[in-house]
């Protein structure tokens, strides 16, 4: 069984060389190993040498944030056994996870800060009666629906006109009135107030990874030629995934070697500077997807399909897991949604930022004054895309021996859940106590510098086998 070594180098490591077993982090990584369908004795070995805080925070991000890699790469490395290669010895270092997790902060163009940020409409906002809202505008398109929510007019300073407007409406007002017109906020509420409300019931009944019954894969063999430090090569993953979590679960499956293709349809814009730091290691191209010819040419050609829309939004294609299931039923398919395919928010939008707020998290984080906090980094979308890296591995793993794969699906906020829930360590602390240094762990195409993937195979780090590509400039099908 491999070993996974989470080592800080910043310091001595001679002064820090004692390995210890952190239970908490354990716990977590067992969670989210379990979650993907992993053994539990894969983890009797996991060792962690003295770490620091990486992140920080009043919640265990750390730990996560390294159960969820360390399940991404375990897979990686049972997925070798399952293609007759020796099992890799894999190694991590907490640092380098920790920066991963805050990678869109260390993108480098031309030496200066390219990566994407939140646009000014995106903010948490005082409501009238005292309560609190974030709302979330990045995408033109939701920005404009924030506007015609709220009567925002685009002549005005257009942070003075939202912070105008939420103070004169209450916040469950507020946040009904944003999702109605096609935009994105969530009031904050406590953990208690998300447990009673009727979407957080709906979801504490769903697992961290949810296997849907009723359309399982039939059997089909892996190509060959698969190595120890790219066991995922010649595997095909098809990503109809946006935003951060889903690109981050292509991005990975990228750096395990799998010849990864992002579709994105037609007049749906993506923000530049998110794609730079989402897109190394894939190839991306632009599809109506009521093409019929190609869309079902790439699907057939595909091992893997990662859905990243809202449950039902893709069902006009033939894409929910029944129809997937029948026309195609050797395909592994791992679905992702911000609220779970269950109860009243199903089909709401979200993000990252939202589902901290709407979960208790933003409560959990908020300063003495009551504004609500966030967490030290993206977590819930980089943890969540790990994690369907993980149960997309897994699902080849069970296909290669015969076994049938139920369809999976994951939700930004039952990871918030898991985090909230699990156990406080004595290393999540308010403030970070280990200073991650980018410079160790940066790749350079070019122009362009990014975090690498965390993770090494046999002693090889992970890599990308190019930087990201221009969005939509390739062609909707496989290479030969």
């Amino acid at each position: 069984m491999p070993v996974i070594e989470l080592c800080r180098f910043a310091e001595d490591e001679t002064s820090r060389a004692r390995h210890v077993h952190d239970h908490d982090v354990v716990d977590l990584a067992a969670e989210c190993w379990k979650a993907s369908g992993g053994d539990d004795a894969d983890l009797r070995q996991l060792e962690t040498s003295a770490r620091e805080a990486w992140l920080g925070g009043p919640l265990p991000v750390d730990d996560l944030a390294v159960g969820a890699v360390t399940a991404a790469l375990l897979a990686a490395a049972e997925l070798a056994i399952a293609r007759c290669v020796r099992r890799p010895a894999v190694t991590l270092s907490a640092e380098h996870v920790a920066l991963s997790f805050r990678s869109e902060r260390h993108v480098l163009q031309s030496g200066r800060p390219a990566g994407a940020g939140f646009a000014p409409l995106s903010r948490i906002v005082r409501c009238a009666g005292g309560g609190w809202a974030r709302t979330h505008a990045n995408y033109p398109h939701h920005a404009a629906s924030l506007r015609r929510a709220l009567g925002i007019s685009t002549d005005h300073d257009p942070v003075r006109a939202l912070e105008a407007a939420a103070a004169s409406v209450d916040v469950l007002e507020l946040e009904e009135r944003v999702m109605n017109a096609g935009g994105v906020a969530a009031a904050l509420r406590s953990p208690d107030e998300w447990a009673a409300h009727p979407a957080g019931c709906a979801l504490a009944a769903d697992p961290l990874v949810a296997w849907e019954a009723g359309a399982a894969t039939a059997p089909r063999r892996l190509p060959r030629g698969a190595k120890r430090q790219a066991p995922a090569a010649g595997i095909r993953v098809l990503d109809l995934t946006r935003v951060i979590a889903g690109p981050v679960a292509g991005r990975t499956l990228a750096a395990l070697g799998a010849e990864v293709l992002r579709i994105d349809p037609p007049g749906l814009p993506e923000l530049p500077a998110q794609h730079l730091d989402t897109g190394p290691g894939k190839r991306t191209a632009v599809l109506d997807l009521a093409d019929a010819a190609r869309r079902e040419r790439l699907l057939a050609g595909a091992d893997v399909i990662l859905l990243g829309y809202r449950p039902g939004s893709l069902d006009r294609f033939g894409l929910d897991h029944a129809a997937l299931a029948a026309r195609h039923p050797h395909l592994v398919q791992v679905a992702l949604s911000a609220w779970g395919a269950t109860g009243p928010w199903a089909n709401r939008r979200g993000f990252d930022s939202i589902v901290q707020v709407a979960t208790g998290i933003g409560a959990i984080a908020a300063a003495p004054d009551g504004t609500p906090g966030v967490l030290p980094a993206q977590a819930l979308d980089h943890a969540t895309g790990h994690l369907m890296a993980a149960v997309a591995l897994r699902g080849l793993i069970r296909r290669e021996h015969g076994e049938p794969v139920l369809p999976a699906r994951l939700s930004l906020a039952r990871t918030a859940a898991a985090l909230v829930e699990a156990p406080r360590p004595s290393l999540s602390t308010t403030a970070a106590t280990g200073a991650a240094d980018p410079e160790r762990y940066r790749v350079r195409y070019g122009e362009l510098e990014l975090i690498a993937p965390p993770g090494a195979l046999d002693g090889v780090p992970l890599r990308w086998r190019h930087g990201p590509r221009p969005l939509g400039g390739d062609a909707p099908e496989w290479l030969d």
